[in-house]
């Protein structure tokens, strides 16, 4: 095991949800818009259930919306600075354009407001309402002009379009003029109705499904090749993507229309995209490094929801990877991704 010699890490996963929604104003509310209403507390933290549709989405703690509270965890978790952005079932695609854009920018201002607060430990990622594109880049820009953001975290597809799709290319070149992170979340995933079990299969198997598909999308797309400058990031380490890419760069060398179509090595576009590193296993995440390079994966926890990995740091020196290695993944890649180089702190 290496051990990494600071609280220094950058956790570039975890989630905000503020205490309370403000009402949809102009219009009807929408079915699906949020609200939140007090739950029973528990282990001396304020609980509330966030409703969606009249029923409780998800039961969180103060944690999700107290920067004092987030402060306080991180340097158990071996951490210095955490990205925070939207929970992804907040990202409001299925809305009107302007209903979400209302409700987004409600949440842009939370998370810009709690960065503040923090000092620079915390570092506010938004997101945008990517279903209508005009709104989205105009929301792009006052998240990153205005309010001081690094990026925008955007779903694995919008209301079924994968992120891939030719349509959003003017999307990601208004990112990559901006010099905007984007972080791409598990949302409303594909193949739900192949899973055997309670509801939280969604999180555990159909999100890696649904991203490791929103990845492939990126390369068959050949959106780097398109937009070089772009810094862009997929949650759960990728997902399925590390067992697709052999047989997408295999089926590139047989197949001459998928040779047509994708114009650069699957497995070379692959090492420009950027990776968490949340898989809950040790030799998986050194089989990552191994297929997308080390300098492309960096920490990811999911906090504070429970199934998030609360030892990311440890998870890391556990890979048995090189010193220069773990820096990476600790907190230099991350530092690329964002586009920041300040000193890493403990903060207090």
């Amino acid at each position: 095991m290496t051990a990494t010699p600071c609280n220094c890490g950058i956790d570039v996963h975890a989630h905000v949800v503020p205490e309370r929604f403000p009402s949809c104003f102009g219009g009807a509310m929408p079915k699906l818009w949020p609200s939140t209403a007090l739950a029973p507390d528990a282990g001396g933290l304020c609980h509330r259930h966030i409703m969606i549709d009249g029923k409780n989405y998800r039961t969180v703690s103060e944690k999700c919306w107290s920067t004092s509270r987030r402060l306080a965890d991180l340097p158990q978790m071996g951490l210095a600075r955490q990205v925070i952005s939207p929970m992804p079932e907040l990202f409001s695609y299925w809305f009107e354009p302007a209903q979400a854009q209302q409700l987004l920018r409600f949440l842009n201002e939370q998370i810009a407001a709690m960065a503040a607060e923090s000092q620079g430990a915390l570092i506010g990622m938004g997101a945008v309402p990517l279903q209508d594109l005009d709104l989205a880049i105009a929301e792009l820009r006052h998240a990153v002009e205005v309010l001081g953001m690094v990026g925008v975290e955007i779903g694995s597809n919008v209301n079924g379009m994968p992120i891939g799709d030719p349509h959003f290319q003017p999307f990601f070149a208004a990112c990559e003029a901006l010099g905007a992170s984007v972080f791409v979340h598990a949302v409303k995933p594909a193949g739900m109705d192949r899973l055997v079990g309670p509801p939280p299969l969604q999180q555990v198997l159909a999100y890696p499904t649904d991203i490791g598909l929103a990845a492939a999308s990126v390369i068959t797309s050949n959106l780097m090749l398109r937009h070089p400058g772009l810094r862009i990031a997929f949650s759960h380490g990728g997902g399925t993507l590390a067992s697709l890419l052999p047989r997408l760069q295999q089926g590139w060398s047989v197949f001459p229309a998928l040779r047509e179509q994708v114009e650069s090595s699957p497995t070379a576009q692959a090492r420009s995209l950027y990776f968490d590193t949340l898989v809950f296993d040790a030799p998986t995440l050194a089989h990552l490094v191994h297929m997308f390079g080390d300098t492309q994966l960096m920490l990811g926890t999911d906090y504070p929801f429970n199934f998030h990995d609360r030892t990311p740091v440890a998870r890391v020196n556990a890979a048995e990877l090189d010193a220069v290695t773990v820096d990476r993944l600790v907190y230099k890649n991350a530092e690329t991704f964002l586009g920041i180089n300040t000193p890493a702190r403990t903060p207090a």
